[in-house]
């Protein structure tokens, strides 16, 4: 930073970060003074923006009076897309692709911290270090010693080493495929990654009587459980929703198949009919997108809306898909393949409608120590494993 700049949040980053915690955190929580000591700023030196349908290069130092207004605000900053880090790209950059790093929003970090019930003599590791704000946080609470972080990238390591030095903590930083074998032994292992299933490395890596709060790829559920003695792991899932990025490494999605969804968007099913509900955009419909990933595991969706006609599409690695119409108030859905994806969202919303809430939310949860989870509410059951 150059020297009006530094001066310039020498005077003011304390007040941001002092607002930002009390958005962030609860009354009396024990995480406000931690989001009030770190620095954000400091860990999102640049990022992107989503502008016009394009992503956009922002940085800090370029504009230090718009920089804390992001910075120390209660929302995730994106620091990659497509494999471009904000810290290397241009203004002339715009890069294609998904969101690879970030810097979650403080709220969501603390409220994951909470899930795993830290307390102050706790050993953590953080599964994702991203920017390395969250970890800092945890260094503020917990002291440098009792924390480490993992992260896939070297370069987030790197620049996250960096980062938190110059505000004062050295944390164990290891550089890793975090689904892998991992190097220590935790009292905690929080995730601000998602994973497919609980990788049974973490089950092995933590104390007995450890807790892990996690969230699952494709869910907007949160895990928590505590290791028993014989390796495996009971809890539940918490009345809360959250999602985040994949963790890179470990078993691949299922890959995007442009001539499967191609066929979806154009082709007559083998299966015709009126649709019963609405033409749905289940990626934002987070408690229907959980349910149908938990009972049909890789579904991917794609959602359009052109001149007043709503299209939902629904494909499948296995060749399945379906396709659903909505045009002045008609539904028409087609399906095809070996199985009926739409007919399995139906049942998902036949069951919230005359239920009140999905199976999933507050369910009990046990996992094997290879990872295999169970969960079961009533007399539901169901399985998520590898």
């Amino acid at each position: 930073m150059t020297g009006d700049v530094s001066a310039y949040f020498l005077m003011s980053w304390k007040d941001h970060a002092r607002a930002l915690a009390a958005a962030a955190t609860p009354p009396g929580s024990r995480w406000r003074a931690p989001v009030a000591a770190t620095p954000r700023h400091t860990y999102v030196p640049r990022w992107w923006e989503r502008e016009g349908g394009v992503w956009v290069l922002r940085d800090g130092g370029a504009d230090p009076q718009a920089w804390p207004a992001a910075a120390y605000r209660n929302r995730t900053l994106v620091t990659g897309v497509g494999g471009l880090h904000a810290d290397h790209a241009t203004p002339a950059d715009h890069p294609v692709g998904r969101p690879t790093s970030s810097s979650t929003l403080p709220g969501l970090v603390v409220q994951m911290y909470r899930h795993a019930s830290i307390d102050d003599q706790c050993s953590v590791l953080d599964v994702g270090t991203g920017s390395g704000y969250g970890t800092a946080v945890l260094c503020e609470r917990l002291g440098a010693v009792r924390v480490t972080a993992v992260d896939v990238d070297p370069y987030l390591n790197e620049a996250a080493a960096e980062r938190l030095g110059e505000n004062g903590h050295a944390p164990r930083l290891i550089t890793a495929d975090a689904t892998g074998p991992l190097d220590g032994v935790w009292d905690r292992i929080v995730a601000m990654v998602s994973v497919r299933t609980v990788p049974s490395s973490w089950l092995a890596a933590l104390t007995p009587g450890g807790r892990l709060a996690t969230t699952l790829a494709g869910m907007g559920l949160v895990l928590t459980a505590e290791k028993r003695e014989d390796g495996s792991a009971s809890g539940r899932v918490e009345r809360d929703r959250a999602m985040f990025m994949r963790a890179r490494g470990g078993p691949a999605c299922s890959p995007h198949d442009p001539a499967l969804r191609a066929r979806a968007l154009a082709a007559d099913g083998e299966q015709i009919e009126r649709g019963r509900f609405p033409a749905l955009e289940v990626v934002e419909a987070w408690d229907v997108r959980t349910m149908l990933e938990i009972i049909a595991p890789g579904v991917q969706h794609h959602y359009e809306e052109k001149g007043g006609t709503r299209i939902a599409i629904m494909t499948h690695g296995d060749g399945s898909w379906a396709r659903a119409v909505e045009r002045d108030g008609e539904v028409v859905v087609h399906q095809g393949g070996p199985r009926r994806l739409h007919d399995l969202l139906d049942q998902v919303r036949d069951h919230w409608l005359a239920h009140g809430e999905l199976p999933f939310l507050g369910a009990r949860a046990t996992i094997s120590p290879e990872g295999t989870i169970t969960l079961r509410r009533g007399r539901w059951q169901a399985t998520i494993g590898p």
